[in-house]
């Protein structure tokens, strides 16, 4: 199995949800969206209109029906049995960006980059490290993510969310409870969008640093092959240590001898062990046991569990039943 999405779910769960303007699909692929090019289809693949047509349909959708929302699937694995409920995926509408003085206004479908390319048009500083983030700024939201010296929560001023009813919140960083790779808010909160602040910058200085992010990023990562960045978060720094002595993900990784590591078509980076990489032929499943077996042999080396950066979801094929034992880890 190669990826390719499979007919997994039967008919039915369309006819319980509510009428929309967007588009509705049933057993839709999503291996080909995802960056690692990976997993099965969505019962229901739902891409509204426009924010109207998103909080209709999430204050009508049934409240046993899962939501999941899907951005450019760059830090995530699709299991191969698909994600049951519905799959919301935001277009056009929820990616718009703009600035005014040095704040920064970016839709949740708006991808890092570009809110960082629109911030150095306009002289706005601080938001460089979000080019070398592959993603959008919901799922930067979602997971705090940072990069380079940077976290999200460090230039968020506030966030539009919309709950489970369909209404809608604008929440700080702390209301969210942000802090390393984390976020407090419930799995089925959509972000819509948030509001940055930046600061006054050169903008010969600020185009500069994200050339020098652009170079380190070719030199560092293996930004062409098919992998989901950054695998596993550095762990915790001991009390009493100097952030500069801890050992990140990567030296861990590295010590316990799994660079190079391969489970079937799935293979721990040559150039950053702490990418995994879909070499051609791996499935889902192939991608998660590999990261399994690095956590398991990181611990059994250091005495540290590392803990999963990558967001997993959806649910395995019976034939990889095992997976359900490390599916919450």
């Amino acid at each position: 199995m190669s990826g390719a999405a499979e007919k997994v779910f039967s008919a039915g769960l369309a006819a319980r949800l509510p009428k929309v303007r967007g588009r509705i699909t049933e057993n839709a692929p999503l291996g080909a969206m995802t960056w690692f090019g990976v997993g099965g289809p969505a019962e229901i693949l739902f891409k509204p209109e426009d924010r109207d047509d998103l909080a209709a349909f999430v204050a009508g959708c049934p409240a046993d029906v899962p939501i999941t929302v899907l951005g450019v699937a760059s830090n995530l694995i699709v299991r191969d049995g698909g994600i049951p409920g519905v799959v919301i995926r935001m277009g056009r509408d929820f990616a718009q960006i703009s600035a005014e003085g040095t704040a920064v206004t970016a839709g949740a479908a708006a991808l890092d980059i570009n809110v960082a390319l629109t911030a150095a048009k306009h002289g706005v500083a601080g938001l460089e490290f979000l080019s070398g983030i592959p993603g959008t700024i919901g799922g930067a939201l979602r997971m705090n993510a940072g990069a380079y010296g940077g976290e999200t929560k460090d230039i968020l001023r506030h966030a539009d969310v919309m709950m489970r009813d369909g209404s809608i919140k604008t929440l700080s960083g702390a209301d969210m409870g942000l802090s390393y790779r984390h976020n407090d808010l419930p799995e089925d909160v959509i972000f819509l969008g948030a509001l940055f602040d930046g600061h006054t910058g050169d903008k010969a200085e600020i185009d500069a640093r994200m050339d020098d992010i652009k170079k380190k990023r070719s030199e560092t990562q293996p930004i062409k092959a098919k992998t989901g960045g950054s695998t596993f978060a550095n762990p915790p720094v001991p009390e009493g240590t100097d952030p500069k002595d801890a050992k990140k993900a990567w030296q861990l990784v590295d010590a316990a001898g799994c660079r190079g590591l391969k489970i079937g078509g799935a293979q721990v980076s040559e150039l950053h062990c702490n990418f995994l990489l879909n070499t051609g032929g791996a499935t889902a499943a192939d991608i998660e046991r590999l990261g399994e077996e690095v956590r398991k042999r990181v611990a059994e080396n250091s005495g540290i569990m590392l803990r999963w950066e990558i967001k997993r979801i959806g649910v395995p094929l019976p034939e990889d039943k095992d997976i359900l034992s490390f599916m919450t880890a």
